[in-house]
């Protein structure tokens, strides 16, 4: 004879109940004298608490198992859920045929991360792909929530304070993670969560350029493949992989310019995909052309190593020469060449438009970066110029 005692199925919701990651409880919900449910009410201690955060959880026993099941973070959906489950429940225990449920339509945290990151790798560069999944991978480690659908605005904010003093992340890289995470959640349409001041902040900081007296020793210790190397970084602006990656066919030597283009023979895109092309000054002209001269033919880069491979240790090098020179290789990176060539041309007149588009820019405000004010002689120099005949 088929059981005919009646099913119930319980509200909980799961609360804070101190500072730490384990201090969370499944409490009781307040409910009216008509069954509806208090929001954020939970009863803890034997006394009524607001507790705005958590999630809501079905409960009930199947076969004498408990089964609990994320109901969301709004009270009265949850409540709908718990009134339809329990009249399934005693459908099925009346003998009714229910259609069965077609599923939670949750996501595990988990199983949410490592769809996204697979669906990164198929549009976005490995470079990109690594940057979201330690991003994703640190705020897996951080996170109570199961499902991808419970995150809470301060599930966010006990990621970047994690970040910050656990993982040792400076205030730029918290930034950079945070907002990778907050890229993976609106993928999974879980959106206004935090407001602008919950964003880490971080000092913008002015970028580094060479100065020239460095630079002159710095290529006196030069040989003269390492010369055409960093005259090439300073003298285009580009980029390491645009470098590593330039072909004899980006180069125009009639018209003295550089392009950086799609390489789907080495499945090698620039960022943000963007081409565009250089115009390079007559020195590098003349010393492209007399490195041509002595270039392997059969090789398609511009700057190979053995087996005509992309070279990878531009980096190492430059800090070797720059220990050569009798300088500090802290103080030498590739980049700071970029950041030069943006200024000096700026200083020089070029307009901040055609400097953005010779960089790749997306925005001019990234070109603005590197709008330096002039110091020391050169700067001195113009002061002098402006106030003559005064």
């Amino acid at each position: 004879m088929a059981n005919t005692l009646s099913k119930e199925v319980n509200l909980t919701k799961r609360v804070q109940t101190g500072q730490g990651p384990k201090d969370w409880r499944f409490c009781r919900v307040v409910l009216t004298a008509r069954g509806q449910i208090r929001p954020d009410l939970v009863i803890l201690g034997g006394k009524e608490e607001r507790h705005p955060e958590g999630v809501y959880y079905l409960e009930w026993r199947e076969k004498g198992k408990r089964i609990r099941r994320p109901a969301g973070r709004d009270a009265t959906d949850a409540n709908n859920q718990r009134l339809a489950k329990e009249a399934e429940l005693n459908a099925v225990n009346a003998g009714v045929p229910v259609m069965p449920e077609t599923g939670d339509s949750r996501v595990l945290l988990r199983t949410a991360i490592t769809d996204y990151l697979d669906d990164v790798k198929l549009s976005k560069k490995p470079k990109t792909l690594s940057a979201y999944t330690t991003a994703l991978q640190y705020f897996a480690e951080s996170c109570h929530a199961l499902h991808v659908q419970d995150v809470e605005r301060r599930d966010l904010l006990k990621f970047a304070a994690f970040l910050r003093d656990k993982k040792g992340q400076s205030p730029r890289s918290v930034y950079n993670k945070f907002e990778s995470v907050m890229t993976f959640l609106k993928a999974n349409k879980v959106r206004d969560l935090i407001g602008k001041n919950d964003w880490p902040r971080f000092t913008e900081e002015e970028p580094e350029i060479y100065d020239k007296e460095e630079l002159e020793k710095f290529f006196a210790a030069c040989n003269e493949e390492e010369r055409i190397w960093f005259e090439f970084f300073l003298m285009t602006g580009e980029r390491e992989q645009e470098m590593m990656y330039t072909y004899w066919s980006d180069v125009n030597l009639q018209h003295a310019t550089v392009r950086v283009s799609h390489k789907p023979d080495r499945n090698w895109t620039p960022k943000a995909y963007r081409e565009r092309e250089i115009p390079i000054p007559d020195k590098l002209v003349r010393q492209l052309k007399a490195w041509k001269a002595k270039s392997e033919r059969t090789c398609n880069l511009l700057f190979p190593t053995a087996g005509c491979k992309p070279k990878l240790d531009f980096l190492d090098c430059c800090k070797a020469v720059a220990e050569r020179a009798g300088l500090n290789p802290d103080d030498f990176w590739l980049h700071k060449f970029r950041a030069t060539f943006a200024t000096w041309h700026l200083w020089a007149g070029v307009d901040l438009r055609t400097c953005q588009q010779w960089l790749g820019h997306k925005d001019v405000e990234s070109t603005m970066r590197y709008l330096k004010p002039q110091r020391g002689q050169e700067a001195r120099a113009k002061v002098n110029h402006t106030f003559v005949g005064c």
